[in-house]
């Protein structure tokens, strides 16, 4: 947790650092800027512009990525389909690991290079096994060993519960 605000932390302050060297036209800019200034000038306009960077680069993506989260089931054709917790978590991991190649609506994914789930419609078994085993066919090859164990089963049963409907 710690390791995780030092880096966040230090992200802000190259950004910080970056938006004031671009609103003051540059180093030059910048130099001049703070000498004219007084003390008080120029820690109002760095609290100033703290907050607002706060505010916009942090405070916004947190908000957006909460309000994702609101429900965990899939949405297909204005139909809500109640998914398990196995399926929930086999969502996540689809769209991690599955949505650059493969297209599914559950997921809202639409990968070009694997086939549409939503057209084959495959079973659960079928779905497990090439997740683990990979596949070579055509002018497309899907890797072995993507997910394994309980994730591929994950992945497998949201595929299964979801696809075509």
């Amino acid at each position: 947790m710690l390791a995780t605000a030092a880096f966040i932390a230090f992200w802000v302050i190259v950004g910080l650092v970056l938006f004031l060297l671009a609103l003051r036209g540059g180093p030059r800019g910048m130099r001049a800027t703070l000498q004219s200034q007084s003390r008080a000038g120029n820690r109002t306009a760095l609290i100033g512009f703290s907050v607002f960077y706060i505010a916009v680069g942090v405070a916004v993506p947190v908000l957006l990525g909460i309000g994702n989260s609101d429900s965990a089931d899939a949405h297909i054709n204005g139909q809500t389909v109640q998914l398990t917790q196995q399926e929930r978590e086999g969502r996540e991991l689809f769209g991690a690991n599955c949505a650059n190649c493969h297209t599914l609506a559950a997921a809202r994914a639409s990968g070009q290079v694997g086939p549409s789930l939503d057209v084959l419609r495959p079973p659960a078994e079928l779905t497990y096994d090439a997740i683990v085993r990979g596949r070579q066919r055509g002018g497309g090859t899907m890797p072995a060993r993507l997910l394994e164990g309980s994730q591929a089963e994950a992945v497998a049963a949201f595929v299964a519960a979801t696809a075509g409907r």
